[in-house]
C-alpha cells in the first residue's frame, strides 16, 4: 500500500511540474466589482464545480487519480468534498482503515485519515483544481437530521479549524467551505457562533491566506439571508437542489444575493442533480423520473447568465461513489465509473468554456434585452451583455423565434451565433446590420432543444464562442 502511494504521489509531482499556470497567477479573491472570482494578478476565474462529497471517505488513492482526471478533461476546476462525511464519517473508516477523529473529539484528529486528503490535494494541484474542501458535513454541528452525532461546540470548532488551516496553509488549491447541507440560523437554533469559530481558527490558521464560503441546505435558501455580513464569508453559496422539481427558480436567489449590499460573488452549488429522481424528500423515489442533462443544462446556464460567479454540477451516483460496496442512497441508476461520463458532465464543461470565450469580469444580467419570446418556468429565458457592451448572449431552454433589444450597442453591425449547449456546435447566423429590435429565430424549436443566441460587436473580432 505504501508503494501505491508513493508512485502517485511521484506522478503528481511530475504532472505538478508541467502544470503551473493556474498557480502562478496568485490566490484566487473577489472581482473588483465584487460579483465575480480572479487570482490576484487579475487572472479571471470561472468555477465549474463538481459535487464528489464522499471522495475522501469512499475511495482509494488510485480511484481518486481515476476521477480528478476525468473531471480534469472535462473541464472541472473546482472538486466539492467533505473532511467529515455524511454517511458514518465518524465512525465508519476509510479504505485505509482511518477514522478521522480520536475518540470522536475534533480537538483531537487522527493525522492518518488526512494522508488521503494530503495525497488529493497535490493530486488537484497538479491537474489545476481547487479542492473545495469542506470541513466537516453539517449534521456534526447541527444534526436536525442525518447521522450526525454532534461534535461541535465554539471551542473546539476553533480547535479543529486551526488545526486543517494549518496543515494546508501553504496550499493554494484549497477553497475553505463551511456548512455542508445546513442552515447556519433557524427561528429555534443558531450555530453561526460554531461557525464563525471555525472560519476564525482557520483565518488564523493561514494568516488570512484564505477563501472561505458556505455550503446552505436545499430549497429556497441563501447564505445571504443569515450570514451575508459575516466578515470570514468571501462568497454567498445558495443550493437550488432537487426538491423543488424541474425548473426551480435559481435565477431568482443568483438575482436576490446580487443585490445584498456589501456585494460578495454568490453560485448554485447544488443544483439539481444528474440521473437523481424527481420526486422531492423524504421519498426521493423515481415514481416521477429522473433529472437527465437537459434539466442540467436549463439550471446551470440561466444560474449563470443571471450573474453567477459560476456553478457547480453533480451526478446522483458520484457524489456517493455508489459501487456494489456501498449500501445504494436514493435510487441511483448506474455506478459511480459508468456515471462519470454522463452528457451533462460534459456539457457544463462548455458552458465554462462558453463563458470564457469572452471578457467575462464584466458580465452584466439584463432581461431587458428580451423583447418578446420570453416564457416561464422550462422556458424561462436569461441574458447578459458585456460592460462595455461590446458582446451579449441570450440562452434560451427551449428554442423558438425572439426579438431582442441591442440599444445598448453603440456599434453599427453585429456578428451573430448560435451555440448548442448540448454539443458545444457552433451555427454563425452572419454579419449584420444592427436595429435596436431584432428578430431571430434558433436552428431547432422546442422543449430541449436549447440553444445560446450570441452577438458580438464585430470591432472587437471575437473569436467563435466557446473556442
Amino acid at each position: 500500500m505504501r508503494k501505491t502511494f508513493l508512485l502517485f504521489l511521484f506522478l503528481s509531482l511530475f504532472i505538478a511540474i508541467n502544470a503551473q499556470s493556474y498557480w502562478q497567477h496568485g490566490r484566487l479573491k473577489v472581482s473588483a466589482d465584487g460579483h465575480y472570482l480572479q487570482f490576484t494578478d487579475g487572472t479571471p476565474f470561472f468555477w465549474l464545480g463538481d459535487t464528489g462529497w464522499e471522495l475522501f471517505h469512499r475511495l482509494t488513492i488510485e480511484e481518486i487519480t481515476i476521477y480528478l482526471d476525468n473531471r480534469a478533461a472535462k473541464g472541472f476546476n473546482v472538486i466539492q468534498a467533505v473532511t467529515l462525511a455524511e454517511f458514518d464519517g465518524l465512525r465508519k473508516p476509510n479504505r485505509y482503515g482511518e477514522v478521522p477523529l480520536n475518540n470522536l473529539d475534533p480537538a483531537k484528529p487522527n493525522a492518518k485519515y488526512f494522508s488521503i486528503i494530503d495525497s488529493t490535494i497535490r493530486l488537484a494541484k497538479a491537474r489545476n483544481m481547487f479542492i473545495g474542501l469542506l470541513p466537516t458535513w453539517g449534521d456534526k454541528v447541527a444534526k436536525m437530521w442525518g447521522e450526525g452525532p454532534v461534535v461541535f461546540d465554539s471551542s473546539n470548532a476553533y480547535k479543529y479549524g486551526y488545526w486543517l488551516g494549518n496543515r494546508y496553509k501553504n496550499e493554494p488549491n484549497i477553497i475553505w467551505i463551511l456548512g455542508g447541507d445546513r442552515p447556519a440560523k433557524t427561528d429555534s437554533s443558531d450555530w453561526r457562533p460554531v461557525w464563525r469559530q471555525m472560519a476564525k481558527g482557520i483565518i488564523e490558521a493561514t494568516n488570512h491566506q484564505c477563501f472561505i464560503t458556505y455550503h446552505p441546505s436545499g430549497g429556497n435558501y441563501s447564505t445571504s439571508q443569515y450570514i451575508h455580513n459575516e466578515s470570514w464569508l468571501n462568497m454567498n453559496m445558495f443550493q437550488s437542489g432537487h426538491g423543488g422539481g424541474h425548473d426551480a427558480a435559481c435565477w431568482d436567489l443568483v438575482t436576490r444575493d446580487r443585490n445584498c449590499a456589501p456585494i460578495k460573488p454568490t453560485l448554485d452549488a447544488e443544483p439539481n442533480y444528474e440521473d437523481h429522481p424527481v420526486n422531492p424528500w423524504p421519498k426521493w423515489n423515481p415514481d416521477s423520473g429522473y433529472y437527465r442533462a437537459c434539466d442540467v443544462r436549463k439550471q446551470t446556464y440561466r444560474s449563470v447568465f443571471a450573474g453567477a460567479a459560476g456553478v457547480t454540477y453533480g451526478h446522483h451516483a458520484v457524489w456517493q461513489f455508489m459501487s456494489a460496496r456501498e449500501e445504494t442512497i436514493n435510487y441511483p441508476d448506474r455506478g459511480w465509473i459508468n456515471a462519470i461520463d454522463r452528457p451533462g458532465a460534459y456539457q457544463v464543461g462548455y458552458l465554462r468554456k462558453l463563458t470564457e470565450s469572452r471578457p467575462m469580469l464584466s458580465r452584466v444580467p439584463d432581461q431587458t434585452i428580451i423583447i418578446s419570446g420570453q416564457g416561464e418556468k422550462a422556458e424561462r429565458i436569461e441574458a447578459f451583455h458585456a460592460g462595455d457592451s461590446s458582446y451579449a448572449m441570450i440562452y434560451l431552454p427551449a428554442g423558438k423565434t425572439i426579438t431582442i433589444n441591442t440599444s445598448f450597442m453603440k456599434c453599427a453591425a453585429i456578428n451573430a451565433w448560435w451555440f448548442n449547449p448540448k454539443d458545444a456546435g457552433i451555427q454563425k447566423i452572419g454579419k449584420l446590420e444592427r436595429k435596436d429590435n431584432m428578430e431571430f429565430t434558433s436552428p431547432t424549436t422546442g422543449i430541449e432543444n436549447d440553444w445560446v443566441l450570441i452577438i458580438d460587436d464585430t470591432s472587437k473580432n471575437y473569436k467563435e464562442p466557446g473556442k
